[in-house]
């Protein structure tokens, strides 16, 4: 792998570390500290959501107009002043407004993360993303259980101790980013190229991939929020449920060598990587509407990991594939905020099918419209076969 993969990963690990002192706390800090109750905490985490949708669109415009350095710094730099104020002053006004901001610019940097790894290393494939991937979940794991120790001693300490790592990424990016090559030939402008339907094929298809995604998140999230709430309903214990995130965040990392003999032999087939990959979540989800027992999730813990093991990184990775030359950033853009847009509505979608009709049948109707997200991604290419469209190979 090559260093300046390397150094990505890093980035991303610091990065997201950081903001795993913020982002589990929210609620809690929104509901136990501000006296705000769950409907508006479940507002103002829905309005950073939707500023990380448009983050990420701008993101990936950025990337491909002023490059990866400059883009990512500047979410670096509006992160870092809008934790600064945070630090000072964390009280609700303030608190809401800059929450906002942070979806914004966090919106900002990862699509240029995903964009640059596919830029930086494209022999790379698959694994290029799958390094970013992998890099991000291991922050997942530690971040939060440093962001309790720190919460743990005062929870007021949680803004400065995200704006000391988004200060260590400052540095990472200032001076191992900002010279990194990239192919000439990424950044040619689109518009210099013949336009007409040809040219909007890939764009299509990448939308018609992207409901898959927007749907496939949109059900994951319930792990958060309804499926959390049916385990404790059936006796599971805080503890017992926290540790099945655990067993999720050990096994991205430690699960690698039983997948690779599989992705090696199917490396080259993204399309068939996403519909095995959301094949497998489909069937945790079948399995966890009918669990009742601590053990059965876990079960279905275990599969869904694997199952997004191995459709996750293949999403980015298709994206740059259909990638027309010069919108490497856009389209991983679109990827990004996809996922966010489904991340957003989830746990909304999820409880008021649960208020409704009791988190039983909201669990069979969201495993339903989970089947649903694997039709996008057997037809998406339907157009492209019919213009001759060529994707990059890897």
């Amino acid at each position: 792998m090559p260093k300046k993969v390397w150094l990505l990963i890093i980035g991303m690990f610091v990065n997201v570390i950081g903001n795993s002192f913020l982002w589990p706390l929210n609620t809690i800090y929104m509901h136990d500290y501000l006296g705000k109750s769950l409907s508006v905490a479940g507002l103002v985490l829905m309005a950073n959501a939707g500023a990380g949708v448009v983050g990420n669109l701008l993101g990936g415009f950025f990337f491909d107009k002023i490059g990866g350095y400059k883009s990512m710094m500047m979410g670096i730099l509006i992160s870092s002043g809008a934790l600064a104020v945070l630090v000072v002053n964390h009280s609700w006004g303030p608190y809401v407004v800059l929450l906002t901001v942070l979806g914004f610019s966090g919106g900002i940097i990862f699509p240029s993360f995903y964009a640059m790894v596919g830029t930086v290393w494209p022999e790379g494939g698959r694994r290029s993303f799958n390094s970013i991937y992998l890099s991000q979940n291991v922050g997942v794991a530690i971040g939060p259980a440093l962001a309790g120790l720190v919460a743990s001693v005062n929870i007021n300490y949680i803004f400065a101790a995200n704006l000391l790592f988004y200060i260590i990424f400052f540095f990472i990016a200032f001076f191992f980013y900002k010279n990194m090559s990239i192919a000439p030939e990424v950044h040619t402008s689109i518009l210099k190229e013949n336009t007409g339907i040809k040219k909007k094929v890939p764009f299509i298809a990448l939308l018609i991939v992207m409901i898959g995604y927007l749907l496939t998140q949109l059900v994951y999230s319930q792990w958060s929020t309804t499926i959390s709430t049916h385990a404790t309903s059936v006796g599971v214990t805080l503890t017992q449920y926290s540790l099945i995130w655990t067993i999720n965040g050990l096994l991205i990392v430690l699960g690698q060598p039983l997948i690779k003999p599989l992705i090696k032999r199917i490396e080259n087939r993204v399309k068939l990587q996403i519909l095995l990959g959301l094949g497998i979540m489909l069937i945790s989800f079948i399995v966890v509407s009918f669990a009742n027992v601590f053990n059965v999730f876990v079960i279905a813990m275990i599969i869904l990991t694997f199952g997004e093991m191995i459709a996750w990184p293949a999403f980015p990775a298709l994206a740059d594939q259909l990638a027309p030359r010069g919108k490497e950033g856009f389209y991983q853009g679109i990827v990004n905020s996809a996922g966010t847009i489904g991340k957003m509505i989830g746990p909304m979608a999820g409880g008021i099918l649960a208020d409704i009709y009791g988190v039983q049948i909201a669990l069979w109707v969201l495993t339903g419209l989970m089947s649903l997200s694997v039709f996008p991604t057997l037809f998406y290419d339907i157009q492209l076969k019919r213009t001759d469209y060529k994707p990059k190979s890897y």
